[in-house]
């Protein structure tokens, strides 16, 4: 807080003067300090740190720009010559190449090579500074990138450990691997040794080197270990910390340039595993820094944060979650710090919220606004709002926790403990540093190589080690790390551990398998079925519509669940193959205690299936729900999950005709679902994995334990909680709380783009505007160029009209605005239409201008023409009469196939019947 005028009187007496100009003078000058500390107070003074090294390894240019505009001084020139201490034998490597995924050519283009020990020697004042070192092997001369093995340290510290720099690259799939460490030097001179790593012809490598001052009071000297529920105090002074992610939630990227501690900030997106995003809000108001110093973080993180929705009602039932992967090794513990600025209210008590990490309690009830005017003192008068907070926590990993397990998940819940006005939370920024183990070690274990999926499309120009940017030190899981996190490590993280502390009553147990101690982040919007008096479950399936297996028979069937049998799985359980009496082959899934779904997704789907029977929905032959399981018995499908035919496996690729005929297949079933009972049926998480194959390749759709009974005909929506599969899940739906049909258009519209392209729909490990892919395909579709990332296996197996027609279809189902997409009838129909374009075409070269695709001489029906058609108009008409909501068909499977059959063969087959 700025001083008061009379501690500025008695801490500068000498500025008084005498007589009354002396007076006016003096009480000018104070007036003038005054308002330059509260200028102070808002933006903060400039922070001018005193050593500013920028080293660009290799290289003979003097003072460089890279592309934050920072200048960099090459190591083969005076002063940074002299940085080279010893003068050891090394080799200069240079290249012309350059990634696309680079942000520049410095420090990148230019690296030294050590085969020996080697040391640089910077000249510094004594405090904490930036350690921040890059690494960009190429191929240069006799030297193999895949050699390039490092290890980095500063006196005591091993920063980086028989590194490989390749590998580590592929691991995080990077362009090149940046590592920022904050560090304490005592003495006048930093000396950063380099030595080549314990592998055959090994050698060290680096492009970049800065050395940059910092504040010394940066870090807490305590800090709340949230695992251990106390408080711990690393002594700081002789500590050095690795910068594992610092985010900037709701806003963009903040490059160095516009950090005045020249760190960058990465946007929060993609490391939200769900699909409750919440909303990116902002102001343009400056930001005052409450009992920090203002380098703490930049202006922008501040105005800028993630929220909830308006809705209390569907935020109290869910969270604002991001999960961070991290190096599993419990000797290390990690620093989370959070940033928080309140500029949507200006009371205590509107929004407060519940702070988790790890599923274990931080913070409860924490209200940004009280938190702020506690820092200022309560000053009467002094307001809360657009104020910087920061919360230190920290945390630990038990022993043998694995890669897949360690993640940093900060979970904010709303809270009802202090009744406050809405059910809302709020956070701007993020940072995660590693603190060094008691060796003074920083390195852990290397990560898991996960190779890119097949399908992944890579940029034309690059590799696949280089397709995104990287985050300082993080790592990014693949994209079945991402699968991996939306299916159950979420709701496993989020349940209590023991010796945590006790939580908000908000969070209500999930009793499912006669427990009461699991807490759910996930599902406390479920609903369980009754219990009866014995403490089991009472029956709540409707025992009449299916066969009721025994759990002595559903054990015989999967040779008692032998794992050896296990077909895959799902969010549910795994699946296992079974066997029925007469030798009818089933396929058994088996819901686990640790799922995310519950006794009512268990329950519709048995009740959906019994009613419903269709040649392209999966077939329900029984359930079973004894000994507090959750048990359900389909057809086997021979070819399993569609997904697995297009990407991630080693199963040959579909042709184009298998396709088309797949989604035709899926979408007669999306149809008959929506149209095959009075009120129609809405899925709700129609994904390539829910659209399963038999033995001749015919689709199926699976899985309707998030299904809903569609509106009656005065309502255009059924308002319900949002449920769904992230990179999936329509966009409205999402904002407005209101499902209908038009959402089960949307996520095929995604699947459409999928089965085209052949990769993930969310992908992590791309560049930023590659990750989402319904946006990344959209994008190219507008340009008239979507041929350019279709899956490589199709390039010149296409005809172009009937890959126009489908990528229309796509683009219109995936609207923005649930008004403006098709119905599943009209997409079907285009769907139809389109394998009619591609079987009646014939082979011809490639055109030239586009060789992607074949320009196929077919001819195709002009609007006009088929309005000319008398024929043509009665049976779009009955098309449309039939998708119509308000015009619903009996549930029979045969004249579902049989009517659309009967239409498609006359509109769109030119070769007659």
């Amino acid at each position: 807080m700025p001083p008061s005028v009379p501690q500025i009187l008695l801490s500068a007496p000498y500025i008084l003067l005498p007589g009354l100009m002396g007076v006016i003078a003096s009480l000018a000058f104070i007036f003038v300090l005054h308002l330059s500390t509260n200028s102070l107070l808002v933006q903060g003074a400039p922070f001018i740190p005193k050593d500013n090294h920028l080293i660009a390894c290799g290289s003979s240019d003097v003072s460089v720009e890279d592309s934050d505009g920072r200048k960099w001084d090459g190591d083969e020139t005076p002063p940074a010559s002299h940085y080279l201490a010893g003068n050891p034998a090394s080799v200069v490597a240079s290249t012309s190449v350059q990634n696309p995924n680079l942000p520049g050519t410095v420090p990148f283009l230019n690296a030294r090579i050590f085969t020996s020990p080697a040391e640089y020697s910077f000249p510094v004042t004594p405090g904490r500074h930036w350690l921040r070192l890059y690494f960009y092997p190429f191929a240069f001369e006799k030297y193999d990138p895949n050699l390039a093995i490092v290890t980095v340290s500063i006196d005591s510290y091993t920063l980086i450990k028989n590194m490989s720099i390749t590998r580590e690259i592929k691991a995080r799939n990077y362009a090149y691997i940046q590592k920022e460490f904050s560090i304490n030097v005592a003495s006048t001179s930093l000396l950063v040794s380099f030595i080549p790593g314990e592998a055959k012809d090994a050698y060290a490598i680096v492009n970049g080197i800065e050395v940059v001052s910092m504040p010394d009071d940066m870090f807490a000297s305590s800090i709340e270990r949230v695992d251990l529920s106390t408080m711990v105090r690393p002594a700081m002074s002789a500590t050095s910390l690795q910068t594992m992610y610092r985010v900037n939630m709701g806003g963009q990227a903040v490059s160095a340039a516009n950090d005045e501690l020249a760190r960058e900030w990465v946007t929060d997106i993609e490391y939200i595993p769900t699909a409750a995003t919440g909303v990116a809000s902002s102001t343009e108001n400056p930001i005052e820094y409450v009992a920090n110093n203002s380098t703490i973080a930049p202006q922008i993180v501040y105005q800028t944060a993630r929220t909830m929705t308006n809705y209390d009602s569907v935020n109290i039932n869910f969270n604002l979650t991001w999960s961070f992967s991290v190096d599993p090794d419990p000797a290390f513990m990690y620093y989370i710090r959070l940033h928080f600025c309140e500029f949507e209210y200006d009371s205590i008590n509107v929004r407060a919220f519940d702070i988790f990490i790890n599923a274990y309690l931080a913070e409860s009830a924490f209200d940004v606004i009280a938190r702020a005017l506690f820092l200022s003192g309560n000053a009467a008068g002094s307001a809360g709002e657009f104020k910087a907070v920061v919360m230190d926590y920290a945390v630990a990993f038990p022993p043998n926790t694995t890669w897949d397990a360690s993640n940093v998940v900060v979970a904010l819940h709303p809270t009802n403990a202090s009744a406050p006005q809405k059910f809302n939370a709020i956070l701007n920024g993020l940072e995660i540093f590693k603190l060094n183990d008691s060796s003074g070690n920083l390195q852990g274990s290397p990560p898991p190589i996960v190779e890119v999926p097949s399908g992944a499309i890579v940029p034309r120009g690059s590799s696949k080690t280089g397709l995104k940017q990287p985050i300082i030190g993080g790592v990014v899981g693949a994209a079945a790390a991402v699968a991996l996190l939306v299916a159950g490590c979420i709701f496993c993280l989020c349940r209590r551990k023991k010796g945590s502390k006790d939580s908000s009553e908000a969070w209500l147990p999930l009793p499912l398998y006669g427990s009461s101690h699991s807490r759910s982040l996930i599902s406390k919007g479920s609903t369980a079925s009754p219990k009866s008096a014995a403490g089991s479950y009472a029956s709540s399936a409707p025992s009449h519509l299916s066969r009721h297996f025994t759990f002595e028979e559903i054990a015989s069937m999967t040779g008692n669940f032998d794992e050896g049998r296990v077909l895959g799985v799902g969010g549910f359980g795994k699946v296992y193959e079974g066997e029925l009496e007469d030798g009818t082959k089933v396929a058994v899934k088996r819901g686990n205690s640790g799922s995310e779904q519950g006794v009512m997704e268990f329950q519709t789907e048995i009740e959906l299936l019994s009613k419903l029977r269709h040649r392209h929905l999966v077939s329900l032959i029984g359930y079973c729900e004894e000994h507090n399981e959750m048990i359900l018995v389909y057809d086997c499908m021979a070819n399993g999950p569609l997904r697995g035919h297009l990407y991630g496996t080693d199963l040959p690729p579909l042709s184009w005709k298998q396709r088309l005929e797949i989604c035709i297949g899926a979408a007669r079933g999306l149809h008959y679902l929506h149209t095959g009972s009075a009120h129609g049926i809405i899925h709700r998480d129609v994904k390539t994995t829910n659209i399963l194959l038999d033995e001749k390749l015919v689709a199926k759709v699976s899985d309707f334990g998030l299904s809903k009974t569609g509106p009656t005909l005065d309502h255009t929506h059924v308002s319900t909680a949002v449920k769904g599969s992230f990179g999936y899940l329509d966009p409205e739906y999402f904002r407005r709380q209101q499902l209908t049909e038009k959402s089960d258009v949307y996520s095929f519209g995604v699947v459409l783009m999928e089965v085209l392209c052949a990769r993930p729909v969310i992908n992590p490990t791309l560049p930023r505007e590659q990750i989402n892919l319904a946006e990344w395909a959209l994008k190219w579709q507008k340009q008239g160029m979507l041929d350019q990332i279709i899956d490589p296996y199709l390039v010149g197996k296409i005809s172009r009209e009937s890959l126009k027609k489908f990528a229309e279809t796509a683009e219109r189902c995936l609207q923005d605005r649930s008004s403006e997409r098709p119905t599943m009838g009209d997409v079907l129909w285009n769907l139809e239409y389109t394998l009619q374009l591609h079987e009646s075409s014939v082979e011809k070269a490639l055109d030239e201008s586009k060789p992607r695709i074949v320009d196929l001489p077919i001819r195709v029906l002009e609007t006009s023409e088929l309005d000319d058609s008398s024929e043509v108009k009665v049976n779009k008409h009955s098309i449309e009469s039939h998708s119509s909501p308000g015009v619903r068909t009996s549930p029979s499977e045969d004249s579902d196939d049989a009517s659309i059959s009967a239409v498609f063969s006359q509109l769109v087959n030119p070769q007659g019947r």
